[in-house]
């Protein structure tokens, strides 16, 4: 996504990314970014909360209108019902598939490194 929205930006569009991984969006450069604390498929908010939803895209056009950082990162206020443990629980099937199975100590791994280099680096 930090890569179409240089493109868009680059001919004089603005653009605003939503994540709810603002550790790379700062390593990838995003122009502006609004971080959610939401379960990763849930980026505006809760299925069928429309106020919710709309409040983060409010927020997003908040930050789009006045972050004149480049790279600025503002953090969301709004705050998912359950806790992150509950959530990911709900999220996540009780039996990886046997590829995430297979994968997923390797990339624990991998992102602890980078996070360490990262850390090490500031």
């Amino acid at each position: 996504m930090p890569v179409l929205a240089r493109t868009f930006e680059a001919v004089g569009l603005s653009t605003i990314l939503v994540t709810m991984m603002p550790f790379w969006a700062e390593k990838i450069g995003g122009p502006r970014t609004l971080a959610v604390e939401f379960p990763f498929g849930h980026t505006l908010g809760q299925p069928f909360d429309v106020a919710q939803q709309m409040r983060v895209i409010e927020q997003a056009l908040d930050v789009l209108a006045t972050a004149v950082t480049p790279g600025a990162i503002i953090h969301s206020n709004e705050k998912w019902p359950q806790s992150q443990k509950e959530a990911y629980k709900m999220w996540q099937p009780a039996k990886p598939s046997p590829v995430i199975a297979e994968l997923a100590p390797q990339f624990r791994q991998m992102l602890h490194d980078k996070r360490k280099k990262y850390d090490e680096s500031r």
